[in-house]
């Protein structure tokens, strides 16, 4: 092994990862999160001796996926991108399923891995044969926006800025950037030459052509009863206040998803409720009325309005759909749905288009409908026992009423969770789920949109309510936020089991005329009983066990206490296993 004392004739010499490292910092990345490999020591190396680990800071993660995710959860509070670094393709291999659920949610992420050498000639024997691929990137191709592998450090810096060009444009998304090995332990003879990274920055959001501005305005403004699908819009207040002036001015009820962030207030006399992929009948009827679909980025719009006009029914509303997705849908991933039927299409992102049809309205001299009168926000409902086992229902029914008016970022509901089962009044209230289903990434998740909130939103309080199928899966990722003191809560709805599963397999025994009663085999996490608090205190959180629903109000005022003291927290209620498909509150 090489003396690891420092070398003084190699103190004033430029490396490869020096200049990469130049590079991250350069787009003034706060933090890089990453799960240590050999492969990238040189960028290592760079980051901690040549730019003091700061901007970019280093996170250690204990597994790749993590260093993903919490990517992605900054993504969904800042809409800015992370850096990520995982090691050579075991790492990517790992990675993987964080990425497409970025890519699946359109969040900005770039990732950084390395390879090689790429030379063979330079590898040492055995490892970095078996850590080196001929194209890394095809791992991980169908759901990345771009990928590259640079073949010098000057050209790696034109990859890092392309990068990050490319993740921030809009539909955002992930990219990746392989390192070989070799360019970052590369001894340079000067600083490469570049021009000012200030030049390279993400073009802005397209405006539609007048046509489709003025086609949409003029079926707006015949409407008797248009419908906003609110879907994947961003966290600014001044797109939000927009929409509700859109909404205001049309008189349009406006319907969210369960599965995207905040986009409306549920406060608002026109808000319809939220949905999940199936309409309840409630929400069909509403389709039904509508004569106009405004579709916001709307992740299934075809999919929605067939529930109520089935193809060759002959009728229908007229939709307007105003989304640019189109421009990375490839042939590898289906997460683009059923393909929409749409009279009008705006190709651009929703905060723009409901700018335009604001000023296209206002030309056309549409009048505005009268404002609705404020109405209260329903009640919640009390528990359906005051002591006893907790079923999910109850549980969000003293999740809402604990933290009804408090600062709370809910960063994911647990499935099953009730629909409209939390009141939403600014964008930062609720953030969405992972995208592309990848149980696991909850955690991680949580722990990037926590430490974005405690960044970029003092006063906030993060609050993620996970399954516990999830909550095991990331576990390890607890070990960050008490690392790097990021305050957030933890309510893990624990009902033993992979429930969706025990469903899925109800259906098939019964349609089988088989015993439903042997649907929990091979599913259940029972014998022994996992002890989620015990979990999570070896890695530095406090917690608390409930069983009783007579103790949860209680149990959750510490917990939310425990937070606002800057403390990470985990919650173990022990639920029923079983899903809540009706509304915890209903608005139509």
């Amino acid at each position: 092994m090489p003396d690891h004392g420092p070398d003084p004739k190699n103190a004033n010499k430029i490396w490869g990862s020096d200049v990469i490292a130049q590079a991250l910092r350069e787009q003034n990345v706060p933090y890089v999160c990453l799960n240590p490999g050999a492969s990238y020591r040189g960028l290592h190396d760079s980051l901690v001796n040549f730019l003091g680990n700061k901007t970019p800071q280093m996170i250690v993660c204990m597994h790749e996926e993590h260093a993903v995710a919490m990517a992605h959860g900054w993504a969904t509070v800042t809409g800015t991108p992370l850096a990520a670094i995982v090691h050579s393709n075991v790492g990517l291999m790992h990675a993987s399923m964080a990425v497409f659920n970025a890519w699946c949610n359109r969040m900005p992420v770039v990732l950084l891995g390395a390879t090689g050498p790429v030379d063979a000639m330079k590898r040492r024997p055995w490892i970095d044969w078996i850590h080196t691929c001929a194209d890394q990137g095809a791992l991980v191709r169908g759901y990345t926006k771009w990928d590259d592998q640079p073949a010098s450090p000057a050209a790696a810096v034109e990859s890092i800025r392309r990068a990050f060009t490319i993740a921030r444009a809009r539909p955002a998304g992930p990219c990746y950037i392989n390192l070989d090995a070799a360019i970052q332990e590369m001894e340079l003879d000067e600083w490469p030459k570049f021009e000012d990274v200030a030049r390279y920055q993400p073009a802005a959001d397209n405006e539609p052509p007048r046509s489709a501005i003025e086609q949409a305005v003029a079926a707006l403004a015949k409407a008797k009863n248009p419908l906003i699908l609110s879907g994947r819009v961003s966290r600014s207040q001044e797109g939000w206040d927009k929409r509700v002036e859109l909404a205001e001015w049309l008189g349009a009820r406006v319907l969210t998803s369960l599965k995207d962030a905040a986009s409306f207030p549920t406060s608002h006399p026109l808000y319809a409720g939220e949905t999940g992929w199936k309409l309840r009948p409630s929400l069909v009827e509403l389709v039904k009325k509508a004569d106009v679909v405004l579709s916001l980025d709307w992740v299934d719009p075809a999919g929605t309005v067939q529930q109520a006009f089935p193809p060759g029914s002959g009728k229908g509303p007229v939709v307007i759909n105003v989304s640019n997705d189109y421009r990375i849908h490839n042939g590898w991933s289906m997460d683009y749905e059923i393909m929409p039927a749409v009279d009008v299409w705006m190709a651009t992102v929703p905060e723009t288009a409901v700018v335009c049809l604001l000023e296209g309205l206002a030309s056309a001299n549409v009048a505005k409908k009268p404002k609705p009168a404020a109405r209260p926000l329903p009640k919640v409902p009390e528990p359906d026992a005051k002591s006893g086992p907790v079923n999910i229902n109850d549980l969000a029914r003293v999740f809402a009423a604990v933290t009804q008016g408090q600062p709370i970022s809910i960063m994911s509901r647990s499935l099953g969770w009730p629909p409209n089962g939390n009141f939403i009044e600014s964008p930062l209230d609720f953030l969405g789920s992972n995208g592309g289903g990848g149980v696991g990434s909850g955690p991680g998740m949580a722990v990037g949109a926590a430490l974005a909130l405690r960044d970029t939103a003092p006063g906030r309080i993060p609050v993620a309510v996970l399954g516990d199928g999830d909550f095991m899966m990331g576990v390890n990722a607890l070990w960050t936020a008490a690392n790097q003191k990021i305050p957030m809560l933890l309510v893990v709805a624990n009902n033993r089991s992979y429930y969706n599963d025990e469903e899925h397999q109800k259906h098939i025994a019964h349609h089988r005329g088989r015993p439903e009663e042997n649907a929990p085999i091979g599913q259940r996490m029972e014998g022994p009983d996992a002890d989620l608090v015990g979990i999570a205190r070896a890695q530095g959180w406090d917690g608390e066990r409930i069983d009783d629903i007579a103790a949860v109000a209680d149990g959750l005022k510490r917990a939310l206490a425990a937070v606002k003291a800057g403390k990470c927290f985990v919650l173990d209620v022990r639920v029923a296993p079983e899903y809540v498909r009706r509304p915890m509150v209903e608005y139509l």
